[in-house]
């Protein structure tokens, strides 16, 4: 299963080049095990989907334990951290396996009927989700998605 993951555009842009290798979150997946990949929808200024990242693990614990097992790869410093955890007595670390650039952003609107930006994130049903596979390189596709991508760098 495929989700779609509302982010700011800094912390799409720190997943993308690698500098942050998990992404934070009050709420999870309900079946974290069960989402193979994650896109980005860069929300405003930008409102498109920039790419996404595999992942295979999310991590469950208190906000500060979270900080001081991964802050070295959060992306974030540990005031906005913490600001952005306040309150909370657990938070979740989705793991960044292998990001992936679309070389030019996908409008939401070009693939998707009636499109509304998740507050947080999305489970893409098959039909979207297979609207969206096939701009990935076959190597992050699911098996039946083989149409070819238009907006990727073209590394299958």
């Amino acid at each position: 299963m495929d989700a779609l993951l509302a982010i700011k555009p800094e912390f799409a842009e720190k997943i993308l080049s690698g500098e942050k290798r998990y992404e934070f979150r009050r709420t999870s997946f309900r079946s974290a095990q069960d989402i193979d990949f994650v896109f980005l929808y860069s929300s405003a200024p930008v409102k498109k989907i920039v790419g996404g990242f595999s992942t295979d693990r999310t991590v469950e614990a208190d906000p500060q334990e979270l900080w001081d097992l991964y802050n070295d790869t959060a992306g974030i410093d540990q005031d906005r951290f913490m600001e952005y955890f306040e309150g909370a007595e657990t938070g979740y670390a989705i793991q960044v396996d292998e990001a992936y650039r679309f070389e030019n952003p996908i409008d939401p609107d070009d693939v998707f009927e009636e499109f509304s930006a998740p507050m947080s994130f999305l489970y893409l049903d098959e039909k979207r989700s297979d609207a969206l596979q096939e701009y990935l390189p076959s190597k992050f596709r699911q098996p039946e998605a083989t149409s070819l991508a238009r907006y990727s760098t073209g590394d299958n």
